[in-house]
């Protein structure tokens, strides 16, 4: 079996998303917690041995360092044929969804978070825009959740744990009451939740914590 190391810090969704992704697949890692707080990931040297783009998380593959969490999952889900599209019209399907959270709805919340929650000032203004865009990719999935139990359809995929990492971390940090503001979203992360191993990302990834401000 592959050995695994995730380089990650606890906050980040998009190392969640491999952290969970492996355990449901029957997998472990090796953590290695980085400071991305002090600024780690912006230094030259970081970047030269660890990931050139900048960024976490970085999924080590028997030494191979594989980047961007969206392909790594796909990787893993056709590795160990879970999580995956059973047939074209799915395969679709979860692209569609996947590359749609990715640009919009993580990319917009894992900024939000982060400003509101993680730094010591914020603009209020740009607090306001990012979170009537969230409000708008919100209420696109709420609706379409109404009448599915998972993003597209009856099973989970990748895709539920792409848009579910930065969705359920805990309301102080999200400034978002789901089971109030929006209940299909709620359940669905509940149904998530009941999956045999499921975890939340500070079970998965332990290490010291980015300091909170909201």
């Amino acid at each position: 079996m592959p050995a695994y190391r995730l380089h990650y810090f606890p906050e980040s969704g998009n190392s969640y998303k491999l952290a969970l992704m492996l355990t449901l697949c029957g997998e472990t890692f090796e953590g290695v917690w980085t400071d991305f707080g002090g600024g780690v990931t912006r230094t030259a040297e970081w970047r030269a041995n660890v990931n050139p783009m900048g960024e976490i998380p970085v999924l080590e593959e028997d030494g191979v360092r594989l980047t961007q969490t969206a392909p790594i999952l796909l990787k893993l889900a056709e590795q160990y044929g879970r999580f995956g599209a059973g047939n074209a019209q799915e395969q679709f399907e979860l692209l569609r969804w996947l590359f749609w959270d990715n640009h919009k709805l993580t990319g917009y919340m894992a900024t939000y978070r982060f400003q509101r929650t993680f730094m010591p000032s914020s603009n209020p203004d740009v607090l306001k825009f990012l979170r009537g865009r969230i409000d708008d990719y919100l209420g696109i999935l709420e609706r379409h959740l109404q009448d599915k139990a998972f993003v597209i359809g009856a099973r989970p995929t990748v895709t539920d744990f792409s848009m579910m990492a930065y969705l359920h971390y805990p309301s102080d940090e999200t400034g978002y009451e789901f089971a109030k503001s929006h209940p299909a979203v709620h359940a669905w992360l509940g149904r998530i939740a009941a999956l045999p191993g499921w975890k939340s990302a500070y079970d998965l990834l332990p290490g010291k914590r980015l300091k909170h401000y909201a």
